[in-house]
């Protein structure tokens, strides 16, 4: 009886134990399948490894140099050092007084020395860099990639875009960078930045364009490629490459404080001017000898545009090629050789970049009207920037202001043409704080009447914005009262 019992336990617990090991062979292949795939997946994954850009990097980094810049300037003399630039007695005593006293010292020479970077375009020895860095420079000293050294000269520079090109002697081949096409970058493209950064040699780093046309008030052809590729002090000069090795920009300039912000000059910008560097050590520009201001939407809707694109002529020179082909103050510049104007900032790129001499179809809209009128560009020289006169900028109020012309009075269909009226406000400052809009027209101030800029600018010169500037405005067909107060 006692056996019996002892059998019926050993086949009851072979029983649990096949119940148990079923269970559990039954979890394992309808639940943990799953766990078990994913084990799977991530050996895959690093027995193959993320995609390395080492063999890309290698090609390309004896392209790159280092650049370091001395550049010399004058220390203050024995008057400065006393009393600062600014000496509180010199219209006491005069300068003969001075002069006796401390003698004529001469100024004490100081060398500053600052680091850059470039990359060579030609076997022999010529190298892209910014402006920047090597502008106002006494030597300038160029180290390749195999630490060899080279003494560099200026061939030509350009400031409005920021490029230079220099050449060093090295009596061999080089190794080239080649171009790419800066045009078919797209936001999201990796690019990698290698440079100087600190004076850390041959530094490399990667990101994706962040944006493109970037307009950052550089100088007036700005049109940067925005990367969060990190870009520091010793980069600039340097170049951003694609993912084929090619160089589609020249990393030039950083946000201050900013983090994952850097901009480079499109390559494509630079391809344009490498002829006239190497030729003449300079840039020569197309002129069209108009100022234009943003067609603003106040401006789009009262000019009866659909959209708020083009550039709106709001000055024209004299004699220059606008005038010669018959565009007016008023007209809107939408089309340029047949690239469409998006906003007034593309039309300086595109008509500097113009070869001079040639003729330009210009397309404007004037009453409503599309007409097209041929220009031939000229020559942009220094004294037809100056004498160019722009809308009067009262900044310490945040307000861009200029006459009513003509052409302005019959668009916006103002009939009393006195006053200056408003064409920008500036962000966050006074005038924004109270609601003064684009297209507002300034009757009065402190209940004067106002009939140009002469009278703005003097009216404003007299008020006292902390006390406050009572404007007289006219928007659309109502007239009122405005109180203008520093806050």
């Amino acid at each position: 009886m006692r056996n019996r019992r002892w059998y019926l336990v050993i086949i009851l617990l072979v029983i649990v134990s096949l119940g148990f090991m079923y269970v559990k062979s039954k979890v394992f292949t309808e639940e943990s399948w799953f766990d078990a795939t994913n084990v799977n997946v991530k050996k895959v994954a690093f027995d193959k490894g993320l995609p390395s850009l080492s063999e890309l990097i290698k090609d390309v980094k004896p392209s790159v140099v280092n650049i370091s810049t001395t550049t010399v300037f004058k220390g203050p003399d024995m008057q400065e050092r006393f009393f600062g630039q600014q000496n509180p007695f010199k219209d006491f005593f005069g300068n003969d007084f001075f002069e006796k006293f401390f003698g004529d010292t001469p100024r004490r020479e100081f060398k500053h020395r600052s680091l850059g970077s470039g990359f060579i375009i030609d076997r022999e020895g010529y190298i892209l860099t910014n402006n920047h860095v090597v502008e106002k420079a006494v030597s300038i000293k160029v180290k390749l990639s195999d630490d060899k050294e080279y003494d560099a000269k200026v061939i030509g520079r350009d400031a409005k875009t920021d490029i230079a090109l220099i050449k060093v002697d090295a009596k061999h081949n080089l190794p080239v960078a080649a171009f790419g096409d800066s045009e078919k970058l797209e936001v999201g493209d990796w690019v990698i930045a290698i440079g100087n950064p600190f004076g850390l040699e041959q530094t490399v780093t990667a990101g994706i364009v962040s944006a493109k046309g970037r307009v950052i008030g550089a100088g007036p052809y700005d049109d940067f490629i925005q990367t969060d590729a990190s870009i520091n002090p010793g980069n600039s000069g340097g170049p951003l490459f694609n993912l084929k090795g090619e160089v589609v920009g020249i990393n030039t300039a950083i946000v201050s404080g900013g983090q994952g912000i850097g901009f480079a000059i499109p390559i494509n910008v630079a391809k344009e001017m490498l002829s006239q560097l190497k030729s003449k050590g300079r840039v020569a520009r197309g002129w069209l000898g108009v100022a234009i201001q943003k067609v603003t939407p106040e401006i789009a809707k009262n000019f009866g545009l659909k959209e708020s694109e083009g550039a709106l002529v709001s000055d024209v020179m004299e004699q220059s090629p606008a005038e010669k082909a018959g565009i007016k103050r008023g007209d809107i510049i939408i089309s340029f050789n047949g690239k469409k104007i998006k906003d007034m900032d593309m039309l300086p790129r595109l008509v500097g970049g113009t070869e001079i001499g040639k003729q330009a179809k210009v397309v404007i809209i004037r009453d409503g009207k599309n007409l097209e009128v041929n220009v031939v560009i000229d020559e942009l020289k220094e004294e037809s920037v100056q004498s160019l006169k722009k809308p009067e900028v009262e900044k310490d109020f945040g307000l861009v202001v200029q006459n009513i012309t003509p052409e302005i009075a019959k668009h916006l269909n103002i009939k009393d043409k006195k006053g200056v009226i408003v064409t920008d406000v500036q962000p966050g400052s006074p005038a924004q704080n109270i609601d003064i809009r684009s297209g507002d027209i300034i009757k009065e101030i402190n209940r004067k009447p106002i009939r140009n800029i002469a009278d703005f600018k003097e009216a404003m010169k007299r008020g006292n914005v902390k006390e406050g500037i009572v404007l007289l405005v006219k928007r659309e067909n109502m007239t009122f009262y405005i109180v203008l107060r520093e806050e």
